[in-house]
């Protein structure tokens, strides 16, 4: 039985100088969180923007839900000749939450007012519940939310945590959401891990969540499928056990890395041996030399992957 798409992306392209997005197929799970790691300029913001109807001027088309399709415009100057969404518009909006680092509000905005904006935004947006996350979250709102605090004289950490608060008071079936833990400090980081596994389980298969991280080993306990993007493109993808069965890490000793050199990737040498990333399908290089064999971590693949990609080397 065919898995069901929460987003399948379908040639979707974006240019910025000398840096072009080319996703020709994208496909995210429902019911699992799944993670698009990438260094800094990989195109991870690029893409989030494309998939929360932030940018639409890129090729392609993007169906949600298996059901509602949205397009791209295109290049600048031809956006007048193209259609932005279905008439299921409105219907994607309340089904969709979205975060995203930096300015997201207003920097003059209270807390209160966030609220407000929240509540005439979105229909399925409650008060109370927002109320309960903040006070969770242990934002500081001055007098709880009625006369909280202004945007800008929240840390960034708190801004994250607010727009957290935002998308878990709406009753939605995805959430996008672009760098969330970078801002926050290690505690918070694991209590976004168990956010995240919270709302997939109350959605019984339902829900969704897709994230991008650059850092993923403070998220690794979290991630169901991982999408590894570098340089605009997409490099590997999988659940994140089926990677860990495709891949092995294999450190060998100095006198024996011929034997084993050649079959790695991204490998990391010194003068006392190698280590590095290897199909299992080539173990018995490994197995032949007695080198140690342990199972990859996934940001152990991901580094191992970007590093073979871009021929990086130290």
């Amino acid at each position: 039985m065919e898995m069901k798409q929460a987003v399948y992306g379908l040639n979707i392209q974006k240019k910025y100088g000398k840096f072009r997005l080319d996703v020709p197929d994208l496909k995210i799970p429902q019911g699992y969180a799944t993670a698009l790691i990438g260094e800094n300029g990989a195109g991870k913001t690029t893409l989030m923007n494309i998939l929360s109807g932030v940018r639409m001027d890129y090729y392609g088309s993007v169906r949600f839900f298996e059901e509602a399709e949205v397009q791209g415009r295109g290049a600048e100057k031809n956006l007048k000749d193209k259609n932005i969404y279905t008439n299921t518009e409105d219907k994607l909006r309340d089904r969709i939450g979205y975060t995203a680092p930096n300015d997201y509000f207003l920097s003059n905005w209270t807390i209160a007012q966030v609220m407000e904006a929240s509540e005439l935004l979105f229909d399925n947006f409650s008060r109370e519940r927002f109320e309960e996350i903040v006070e969770k979250l242990n934002i500081p709102t001055d007098s709880k939310v009625k006369n909280g605090k202004k945007i800008a004289d929240l840390s960034d950490g708190n801004r994250m945590k607010l727009e957290i608060a935002c998308v878990l008071a709406r009753d939605t079936d995805l959430l996008l959401m672009d760098e969330p833990a970078s801002p926050l400090d290690p505690l918070m980081r694991d209590t976004l891990c168990d956010i995240i596994r919270d709302y997939l389980e109350a959605g019984q298969g339902r829900r969704t969540v897709f994230f991008s991280t650059h850092n993923i080993s403070d998220m690794e306990n979290v991630t169901d499928y991982a999408i590894i993007m570098e340089d605009g493109t997409i490099i590997e993808e999988g659940f994140v056990e089926d990677l860990k069965e495709k891949y092995i890490m294999v450190r060998a000793d100095a006198e024996d890395r011929n034997a084993v050199k050649p079959y790695m990737l991204g490998a990391h040498e010194s003068n006392y041996g190698i280590e590095g990333l290897m199909k299992r399908e080539n173990i018995d290089v490994a197995e032949s030399i007695d080198a140690v064999i342990q199972i990859p971590t996934l940001s152990e693949i991901a580094v191992s992957l970007m590093k073979q990609y871009t021929g990086l080397k130290f």
